[in-house]
């Protein structure tokens, strides 16, 4: 920081209103979110008595080194704003959810005249049907899969009825698994008939269809006809299948969530069943850090707020086991993204508490079948990140940023960045950078360029962010309602606090100055290779730390070290195969992108083309005599 950050002088200026505070820690990385009515009250007993707070918040505490804020509205907008900041920045010290799923649907595009039935990770506010979450992509697949099968549904993306007539029916048709609309074989009302039976069928109402196929099987069989009946008994079973995932769990229809939650020490495991008409369509279980003092009561609440701000249906009753805070300011957030009304429920008699109590045996049992599992992955992740920070001595430790180089004698230069967080790779931020101003195999002015367009970047991203910040004034979290990326990072905000070079004292002198250039302070820290390029020993402040091979840290320091030059090759490989295909078929007269994509699916490589004959060339549909006869030229001289 350019200027000390006086903690009382600050909790002086601190409005009454409600807002979003971010607690920084030693190295400005952020520590805690958090959201307040008043927020002159509520940072305030951050710095008060410590008496009442616990070990975790007392830690917390001890590496505040600045706090900023965002004011709002209302209390509903600090809780919107506070929970996409806590997706966005991670927080040490909040509540945090280890898992990032998200969930297979069933579309069912409704809205079109000749409706389509696929696959989708998102729910969008149009006026298609969606069916889920499901666990399963697989059973997902099955479950459409059939649905075709029986109902003989379209799985083109034409624009029908636009398109209808243009081109020929595919082989779905030809299999008797699609009536080909898109040949106007079927009308668009009989279609639709078969639209609204599937459907039903997706509701769970699988008996007219049993009934119908059981019928069809008996009739192919007296008629002697034993594999149309064959077929159809193996769709019957693939039904039942079905209906073997979807157990009935009560007599209404509508849609909940059921959370049970057990905790144990430093984690917890919450069980959610997703209830849908009726029916237990599926579960999941997810893994939270939390402190051992932490009540079901706020853990509970955390994870509502975090899951239910990444999951894309929210269902009319969420059940838990205990009473949460704030009940209707929850219950208010989530009808608002709804768009009807939400009831959190915490039942405490008859079938709906025995439901719950279902959900939380069934998170202890995760909980002590992973237990010993999670604990070495913990070992093995943040504990090897923790040795690392003592090592090197570090105040704190959370992300890591490696890089490489990667090119054939100069050609085709391209550099990698890949990420660690908490001792675990963070694939999602990992960069790729193609080499623009340097010629040659010169690694290190292609490393300065790499540091200095990623830096750059980030800083630049940073001032954006600010900037719109302050534009939004008061309506900040009106707009991270609407588009959720207000004051969210962008890719290249988030700095590490620990940047490890493939090299010694030069890459690490090259990283510092780049730094340097650009008034940055992160910490920087070569591998050292012994003389089988295997690492024997860390560079960091100007000497070489010897590190016991044997190590956690030392587990971690090679994985990111394989993970960074993996990530490089492959996208230098990726470069230098486009390359050669372009070097050897766009130089051929007559050969453009579709004959070029043409012969090399045909003949799969160089190799092979330039052993075809003229006639062999020529016989591809894309290709004429001419075309054929100049490919063979340019490799065998003058046809």
């Amino acid at each position: 920081m350019a200027e000390v950050f006086d903690i009382a002088e600050e909790l002086k200026k601190l409005p009454a209103s409600p807002g979003v505070y971010l607690m920084h820690g030693p190295r400005d990385e952020i520590i805690y979110v958090g959201k307040a009515v008043n927020l002159k009250n509520r940072v305030r007993q951050y710095f008060q008595s410590s008496k009442g707070k616990t070990a975790k918040i007392l830690r917390m505490i001890s590496l505040i080194r600045r706090f900023e804020y965002i004011v709002v509205d209302s209390e509903l907008e600090a809780l919107v704003l506070e929970n996409n900041l806590i997706k966005e920045y991670r927080p040490k010290y909040n509540t945090l959810l280890k898992d990032d799923k998200t969930y297979p649907y069933i579309k069912v595009s409704v809205e079109e005249p000749f409706p389509r039935i696929y696959m989708t990770r998102r729910v969008k506010k149009d006026r298609a049907r969606y069916f889920g979450p499901y666990t399963s992509g697989l059973a997902v697949k099955e479950t459409i899969e059939l649905l075709h099968k029986l109902f003989r549904i379209r799985t083109c993306s034409r624009v029908l009825p636009r398109d209808i007539g243009k081109e020929r029916p595919c082989l779905y048709h030809h299999l008797g698994q699609c009536d080909a609309p898109c040949a106007g074989s079927i009308s668009q009302f009989d279609y639709r008939l078969n639209v609204e039976q599937a459907l039903e069928f997706l509701q769970g109402k699988y008996e007219p269809v049993r009934k119908y196929l059981t019928e069809k099987m008996q009739q192919a069989s007296e008629e002697m006809q034993f594999e149309k009946a064959i077929e159809y008994r193996e769709l019957l079973k693939a039904i039942a299948e079905i209906a073997t995932r979807q157990k009935v769990t009560s007599t209404d229809t509508d849609d909940r969530d059921i959370i049970g939650l057990f905790t144990g020490g430093h984690e917890a495991v919450a069980q959610v069943f997703f209830i849908r008409d009726g029916r237990l369509i599926g579960r999941e279980s997810f893994h939270l850090d939390v402190d051992e003092k932490d009540s079901i009561s706020d853990i509970l609440l955390s994870f509502i707020k975090q899951f239910y701000t990444g999951t894309p249906y929210i269902p009319k009753e969420i059940w838990i086991q205990t009473a949460i805070e704030d009940p209707e300011l929850i219950e208010m957030w989530l009808g608002q993204a709804k768009g009807q009304r939400v009831r959190i429920v915490s039942p405490k008699k008859g079938q709906k508490e025995k439901l719950v109590e279902m959900a939380v045996q069934n998170a202890k049992v995760v909980f002590e079948r992973d237990g010993s599992r999670m604990k070495q992955e913990e070992k093995r992740t943040v504990g090897a990140a923790e040795e690392l920070r003592a090592l090197l001595g570090m105040e704190a430790l959370t992300r890591i940023e490696a890089y490489d180089i990667s090119n054939t004698n100069g050609f085709e230069s391209v550099g990698s960045m890949v990420v660690y967080e908490n001792g675990r790779p963070k694939r999602s931020d990992y960069r790729k950078f193609r080499i623009r101003s340097v010629e040659g195999p010169n690694d290190y002015a292609s490393m300065r360029e790499v540091l200095t367009r990623r830096f750059s970047h980030g800083l630049r991203e940073r001032e954006e962010l600010s900037s719109r910040a302050a534009l939004a004034g008061r309506t900040a979290a009106s707009d991270a309602e609407q588009d959720g990326s207000v004051f969210l990072q962008g890719s290249f905000t988030r700095f590490p606090e620990l940047i490890m070079m493939d090299g010694g004292r030069g890459q690490v002198n090259i990283a510092q100055s780049v730094l340097s250039e650009l008034g940055l302070s992160i910490a920087v820290c070569g591998m050292v290779k012994d003389d089988h390029h295997r690492t024997r020993g860390l560079y960091f402040n100007n000497e070489e730390i010897p590190i016991d091979t044997h190590s956690e840290a030392f587990r971690l320091i090679t994985r990111i070290q394989d993970e960074t030059h993996r990530f490089a090759i492959e996208y230098h490989k990726s470069l230098r195969g486009k390359a050669g295909v372009h070097s050897v078929l766009d130089d051929i007269e007559g050969i453009g992108t579709v004959r070029r994509r043409a012969l090399m699916k045909h003949f799969g490589d160089i190799g092979r083309l330039k052993e075809a004959s003229v006639e062999e060339l020529a016989a591809l549909p894309q290709m004429n005599e001419r075309a054929a006869k100049s490919v063979y030229s340019f490799f065998h001289g003058k046809f």
